[in-house]
């Protein structure tokens, strides 16, 4: 297992073969609440995994059994200026810009709490999977704040719009059996499987073609951010550079040939 420790998170890749890398924020005494130190590290190893051919998906967790990351370290931003906390909240933009534009799939794994900038990380993510006692929430407004890292858009374009509303104006939590009943989690599993299960989730994306799996991601995120006759023109202007693919050929072979398909990612 290849283990990459930065001071606040830890890049662990179980099985180099399988293209699964998880990504763990691991400020555990302080929640994983995000600081400036945590947001750099994120926007140097999501750079750095973005060019990774070994990658095909990556996982997202927080260390500790209570919390996955409840938002912005508000004891760091104790008697910050305003210059440096908007300077701050430039790194932590970046951190939720690079996850959405990450080129493969990401599935956040939510052990405990995710509230603030921590639920917009996990929005961010193309997949959530939680523990029972995960709760998310964005209660910004009872700081006289809104979410900006994307929770206002994220969030209304996975709920209904009434709902996402209501979520904000009250800057209520829910639970993780809420989030799933509202389509906002994926599954929810025992705290003490989360990340194995999460794996197995991630081991039935990573074994299919990765040129695929980008074009995915990318027509769906564009897609959905436009009209439908631009979406379906993304499509097929995805759909054909797959199919000039060699791992396109590679599929049919296998398929015909009865083996595992071997792809190069061309």
């Amino acid at each position: 297992m290849l283990v990459q420790t930065y001071e606040t998170i830890k890049i662990e890749n179980p099985d180099q073969q399988k293209g699964i890398v998880i990504l763990t924020l691991n400020r555990p005494d302080s929640m994983n609440a995000l600081n400036t130190k945590m947001a750099l590290e994120l926007i140097e190893a999501l750079d750095e995994l973005k060019f990774d051919e070994n990658v095909r998906v990556l996982i997202i967790t927080g260390s500790g059994p209570k919390s996955f990351c409840v938002g912005a370290d508000l004891k760091e931003r104790n008697g910050m200026t305003q210059k440096d906390w908007k300077k701050q909240h430039d790194y932590f933009e970046q951190v939720t810009e690079k996850i959405r534009e990450f080129p493969y799939p990401i599935i956040c794994a939510v052990n405990g709490y995710a509230l603030g900038g921590g639920m917009e990380i996990a929005l961010s993510c193309d997949i959530r999977t939680a523990a029972p006692q995960a709760g998310m929430g964005l209660p910004e407004v009872k700081l006289g704040l809104i979410p900006g890292i994307g929770g206002t858009q994220l969030l209304a374009r996975i709920l209904p719009i009434g709902l996402a509303k209501e979520m904000l104006f009250t800057g209520k939590r829910i639970t993780a059996e809420e989030g799933k009943l509202l389509a906002l989690i994926n599954h929810v599993f025992p705290a003490e499987t989360l990340l194995k299960e999460t794996i197995k989730l991630a081991e039935s994306i990573a074994a299919n073609a990765p040129l695929s799996l980008k074009a995915l991601k990318k027509a769906v995120n564009k897609g959905t951010e436009t009209d439908l006759a631009t979406g379906l023109a993304l499509e097929l202007e995805a759909y054909y550079k797959c199919a000039d693919s060699e791992d396109r050929l590679e599929g049919i072979y296998a398929f015909n040939e009865k083996r595992p398909p071997e792809w190069k990612g061309k």
